[in-house]
């Protein structure tokens, strides 16, 4: 993909900038990003809702082809809270506080969920990739550097995502699976 002005990734989190870049960057077509850390009001609503609406925005703000992410943290007990609202509740309660909202529940099953919203630019339709992984709220364990990473455990694996080394957990995590969506449809445009 060579469009007429860089992909623009608008994200203020570090850590996510970084995953992107290595997942797009692999194989035979990587796929260059600039980010910018843009302060975008997010809707209420849905995954999809709220990543369309931030995508449309991030189009006007940057004048040409962007993607924007969100990411979800559904727990099976809570019908799907707290959802696209993880962030706010990571802030305020922590690790242990997300482990907390399980006790008393029979189930601690969860499910990850990262939604990728792509723009051509200002006025065009968002296209929505979403990747999803199926895991377990555990205690938190690993570095403690990344969101809820060290509370999530992928089913069948026997370590949190914080203790997975990156290349394993992008094969199969959320934004990885919603990353190769993205990069297929951005190598299938024209040049």
């Amino acid at each position: 993909m060579s469009p007429s002005k860089p992909l623009v990734f608008v994200t203020g989190n570090a850590n996510k900038l970084k995953e992107v870049k290595e997942i797009l960057s692999q194989g035979g077509n990587p796929i260059e990003i600039e980010s910018q850390n843009l302060d975008i009001p997010e809707i209420q609503g849905t995954t999809v809702e709220v990543a369309r609406a931030k995508c449309q925005r991030a189009a006007e703000l940057v004048g040409g082809p962007c993607i924007t992410e969100d990411t979800a943290l559904s727990y099976v007990a809570l019908k799907g809270l707290p959802g696209p609202y993880i962030k706010h509740f990571m802030a305020e309660i922590g690790h242990e506080g997300l482990n907390n909202l399980l006790v008393g529940f029979p189930t601690k099953a969860a499910e990850a969920v990262c939604t990728f919203a792509y723009s051509a630019g200002p006025g065009t339709e968002p296209i929505i990739f979403e990747g999803r992984t199926e895991g377990t709220i555990v205690p938190a364990r690993g570095p403690k550097v990344f969101g809820w990473d060290a509370v999530f455990e992928p089913l069948g694996f026997n370590q949190t995502y914080a203790e997975m080394p990156s290349d394993v957990k992008h094969k199969i995590s959320h934004r990885g699976k919603a990353l190769e969506k993205l990069r297929a449809y951005l190598q299938s445009l024209p040049e």
